[in-house]
């Protein structure tokens, strides 16, 4: 042996401990890859967005025509020409027979003959300026207002033309109907639209539970011949369809909230009471970390209600779906 000392080696070095990486959801079917959460949620945004558009409508028609029931639809005008002339029948002027054959009527509520300034204001938007405008022979224009759910005789206007020929009486019931059968029309056509969406939203659902049965057939086969109930299968489907409609329903409102508050702000002057009524201040108050004030003041209560529940509606439409479409496909499994 030689006399040159040995050396040692130098200990092997350690590899530097690595974090674990963090633990995610169980996802055993691999429905991450097999449902893309990029596709299906922009669709349902699409499909929720239009549906709330089409809620919307519905309740503006019938704010507007509540807004005319209670307003120029109870309205009724008599024109009474030449009014300080003698009635036809008694001794008083026919302005003053009118004025007692309409205050025992029943069906009128109130009776309210226009002085010059009012009618020099009612006229002056046609005639202009209001110089020589009383010179002209004005006939007495009485405004009635109605008694809710009431209608006026059909032999009022006879008995009016007997004690003051030439006594015109304009009533609003005929427009009154139409617009209401219009609003109708408005809302079963939004009724329409509506159940058209969700069917469509249904329709894309099945089609993306369809893609995913597809992707992962071999998975879910294996995983059924192990024994993995249908329900266990269905229910993996469901509620990853599940999530992606309730975020695609959550998006759709929210892209859908200031376009309707800006509808709302444009359409509060003409049905007051019925498109600016908002929550209870409280309530409000407690939304301002989420969204603007500004936006809740100026929507209406049921679209206040409606936009909340819409991403709940898609989340249950996706949920419901998923169920029937992947049970459907299991039951036809050898």
């Amino acid at each position: 042996m030689s006399g040159h000392p040995v050396r040692s080696l130098p200990p092997p070095e350690r590899p530097a401990p690595t974090r674990p990486a963090p633990a995610r959801p169980a996802d055993g079917l691999g429905l991450r890859r097999a449902i893309p959460d990029r596709m299906l949620p922009s669709v349902v945004a699409a499909m929720a967005f239009l549906a709330a558009l089409a809620f919307a409508g519905a309740v503006g028609a019938h704010a507007l025509a509540a807004r005319w029931s209670r307003g120029a639809g109870a309205i009724v005008t008599v024109q009474v020409p030449d009014p300080q002339a003698q009635a036809a029948t008694g001794a008083g002027s026919r302005i003053d027979t009118v004025l007692a054959t309409l205050g025992g009527t029943p069906a009128i509520a109130t009776r309210h003959r226009l002085d010059e300034h009012e009618l020099d204001a009612l006229l002056q938007p046609w005639l202009g300026a209001r110089s020589g405008l009383l010179a002209l022979p004005l006939p007495a224009v009485v405004e009635l207002r109605l008694r809710p759910a009431s209608v006026l005789p059909a032999a009022l206007a006879g008995t009016l033309a007997i004690a003051a020929p030439g006594t015109l009486v304009e009533d609003s019931a005929v427009w009154s109907n139409r617009l209401l059968a219009l609003t109708y029309s408005l809302q079963a056509c939004a009724g329409l639209a509506l159940l058209t969406v969700a069917a469509v939203a249904g329709w894309v659902v099945a089609l993306a539970t369809r893609a995913g049965i597809a992707r992962r057939r071999g998975a879910i086969e294996l995983v059924h011949g192990l024994g993995a109930t249908d329900s266990y299968v269905a229910g993996r489907f469901a509620r990853r369809t599940g999530w992606l409609a309730l975020v695609g329903g959550a998006v759709g409102a929210l892209v859908a909230l200031p376009v309707l508050a800006q509808l709302s702000r444009l359409a509060a002057p003409f049905a007051t009471g019925g498109m600016g009524q908002a929550l209870p201040g409280a309530i409000i108050g407690s939304q301002t970390d989420l969204l603007p004030s500004l936006m809740l003041d100026a929507l209406p209560l049921p679209l206040l209600v409606a936009l909340p529940a819409l991403p709940l509606a898609t989340g249950l439409i996706g949920w419901l779906t998923a169920q029937a479409t992947v049970r459907a496909w299991l039951r036809r499994l050898p």
